[in-house]
């Protein structure tokens, strides 16, 4: 059975800038499976390996959490950024339009009761808003 070229390789696996999860996934599992083949791997999915993995790498560094340092309020705009959310969505949770605001901009301390509530909406650990 012919080897398919590195170019035929591009044209099945359409590589692209990762802006979703979905293409994240489809891509990761496309990645995963040339690892999988190891030393039966061709020069074309060597390759085409590499590339997929600079593309996840880009995705995972465009969408990771701010540093360590980074106050609650800068977490949860960057959570909100990064989620397609909108801070109004936020509302059910502060009470107040301004409320929201503060909190965005560190002027006001988030409660545990609202950092339990957040770590719902975003699927992430309480203690990130605390």
């Amino acid at each position: 059975m012919p080897t398919a070229t590195y170019e035929q390789l591009l044209i099945e696996a359409i590589p692209q800038v990762i802006e979703a999860e979905k293409q994240y996934r489809e891509i990761g599992a496309r990645f995963a499976e040339l690892i999988g083949k190891g030393r039966s791997r061709t020069r074309g999915e060597t390759k085409l390996m590499r590339l997929l993995a600079l593309l996840i790498e880009d995705f995972d560094r465009r969408n990771a959490l701010p540093p360590d340092d980074a106050t609650p309020g800068e977490r949860l705009q960057f959570l909100l950024e990064h989620s397609g959310k909108r801070s109004a969505d936020l509302l059910p949770i502060f009470g107040q339009r301004s409320h929201v605001n503060e909190a965005l901009n560190g002027k006001r301390k988030i409660s545990a009761k609202q950092a339990l509530k957040l770590a719902r909406m975003f699927s992430v650990n309480a203690g990130l808003f605390i």
